[in-house]
């Protein structure tokens, strides 16, 4: 309640300020649309070295396809770029897999080299660079699948590599299999379901193509916790949950708190698929996307909000405000 209270008074505030250049055209969305970067959906924040990179799908209609765009911050709120190392992109279609559908990237660093794991033409790639601006680079192929896959997070765990991901099949289903140590293939044998739509609150327009999508994973002492978005990202509803195992395999309990970021919660239509980070102080964020309007899905805009994990269960943290982090 007092989150709500807060927000409800922070945005009431901005809508004073926005309302007096505006029409009454531009007000049907909450006035913080100032601050979001209006462009990137399925977004991802990668820190290093002091230095925040942003990372996500990119539905502007004049470029979409073109691959991935690389904005920078060292406070989270004022961003520069795009700043990628070819054209601004991170990763341009023509530097690896891929001709279409570039979607939802995941950073990582391995063995003294950055990583992009990405979706492309509904199959997974991973391109490479020495540098989080890229140019990220591969040898034009995707990793072997059986199906259409999307939506990769790479996990490291005892020495091990997973690979969490959505096969298309029977509805976006989240997956889960080890990886081979040079991140070339899965392991077949190892492959196994994670999760599908149940809940009520995963498929509120009741579909027979339900959708969980859009995994991050991480682990807090012998528990393993999975973030994800269900619904389709079309729906108002689209919202995070997330569920907890003793394992990377599972099986994956669905926690009753979910959602735990919803427009229920926020205000905003359509939030979910984003992905954990830490500032530089160790608190934990979550990045993600809303709609663009109430009545508009594309294009989505990016926003930040503080999360914690507090005694296994993860909420917004009491008086915690949005950061809308970049403006185009």
């Amino acid at each position: 309640m007092q989150l709500f209270k807060q927000l409800t008074i922070y945005l009431f505030i901005c809508a004073l300020f926005v309302s007096c250049g505006s029409d009454d055209s531009q007000t049907e969305t909450p006035p913080l649309a100032a601050r979001i970067n209006p462009m990137l959906a399925d977004p991802t924040i990668f820190e290093h070295n002091g230095t925040y990179y942003l990372y996500g799908t990119k539905n502007n209609p004049n470029i979409a396809g073109e691959g991935f765009l690389v904005y920078t911050s060292t406070d989270m709120e004022n961003w520069e770029g795009p700043a990628g190392a070819h054209d601004g992109f991170a990763f341009k279609k023509g530097d690896g897999y891929g001709t279409t559908g570039f979607w939802a990237p995941q950073i990582f660093e391995h063995n003294g080299k950055f990583y992009m794991a990405y979706t492309a033409n509904e199959q997974i790639a991973f391109a490479e660079s020495n540098s989080p601006l890229g140019p990220f680079t591969n040898d034009g192929n995707a990793l072997p699948s059986d199906g259409k896959q999307i939506d990769p997070y790479v996990f490291f765990d005892n020495g091990k590599v997973y690979l969490y991901h959505v096969k298309l099949a029977d509805g976006n289903r989240i997956f889960v299999a080890e990886m081979e140590n040079d991140l070339s293939a899965i392991k077949p044998s190892t492959l196994t379901e994670c999760m599908h739509a149940t809940k009520p609150w995963e498929n509120t327009e009741n579909l027979s193509w339900g959708v969980t999508e859009g995994p991050t994973v991480l682990k807090n002492g012998s528990t393993y916790y999975m973030l994800y978005s269900a619904n389709d990202f079309r729906n108002k509803e689209y919202a995070v949950g997330y569920a907890t195992a003793d394992n990377p395999f599972g099986p994956w309990d669905k926690e009753n708190n979910s959602p735990f970021i919803s427009r229920q919660l926020l205000g905003y239509p359509g939030t979910g698929h984003g992905d954990v980070f830490y500032d530089a102080s160790g608190s934990m964020h979550y990045v993600f996307h809303t709609h663009f309007s109430n009545s508009q899905v594309d294009p989505r805009k990016t926003a930040i909000i503080p999360i914690s994990l507090q005694n296994g269960a993860f909420s917004i943290p009491s008086g915690s405000e949005i950061i809308w982090p970049l403006t185009e």
